[in-house]
């Protein structure tokens, strides 16, 4: 699993062989069936989480106990719920397996002091929640501005992968659709 790690450090990050030894030694390796959570609401999250093979969601449940996903994670991103892990308080979301999946974790403790000893990590942190920011604009934007069919689009593009790991129902609640809207668009897209 943390080949998988090794690989995308070096691709994206000058992050030293050295540190990246560091982070071998105090990473946890976790193997997630489908359905099964990596966080419940109402728990405080505080691991940095980067999936090595599947998909997870981070989701939240409304009043009326109806279930809006805020993200999806596929191999070689970040899975987290920013808001609990830097405040440290009680999680609003879940983070569901939504097939087979393997993550390696690192406690927020153990990531803070590798952030501290490491120049290139601190870095390399910095320029991964600036990631982070960039996409969440782009995805409000998304969502106050964009059609049903470029949401379709987009998210095609984003996740190109996902359609054959993730019911459409989550697709949708995703895109801020009605699952009967997605099929629409679909089944007009299928026909070009």
């Amino acid at each position: 699993m943390f080949d998988i790690f090794e690989q995308y450090m070096q691709q994206v990050s000058g992050v030293p062989k050295a540190d990246l030894a560091m982070l071998r030694e105090i990473c946890i390796e976790k193997k997630l069936r489908k359905g099964q959570s990596l966080l419940h609401e109402g728990e405080i999250w505080s691991m940095n989480c980067f999936i090595t093979s599947g998909c997870l969601r981070l989701y939240r449940t409304d009043k009326e106990g109806v279930e809006h996903t805020a993200r999806f994670g596929i191999e070689n991103w970040w899975m987290t719920d920013m808001e609990s892990y830097i405040y440290q308080k009680p999680s609003e979301y879940n983070i569901e397996a939504l097939s087979s999946s393997t993550a390696i974790v690192w406690t927020k403790a153990a990531w803070d002091e590798i952030l501290n000893s490491s120049p290139a990590m601190k870095i390399f942190n910095d320029q991964l929640l600036q990631r982070a920011y960039i996409a969440s604009q782009k995805r409000i934007f998304s969502l106050i501005s964009s059609n049903a069919t470029e949401k379709y689009f987009e998210f095609q593009k984003t996740y190109p992968n996902v359609f054959n790991k993730v019911p459409l129902h989550m697709v949708a609640s995703y895109l801020g659709m009605s699952r009967e809207t997605l099929s629409r668009i679909r089944r007009e897209y299928a026909k070009l």
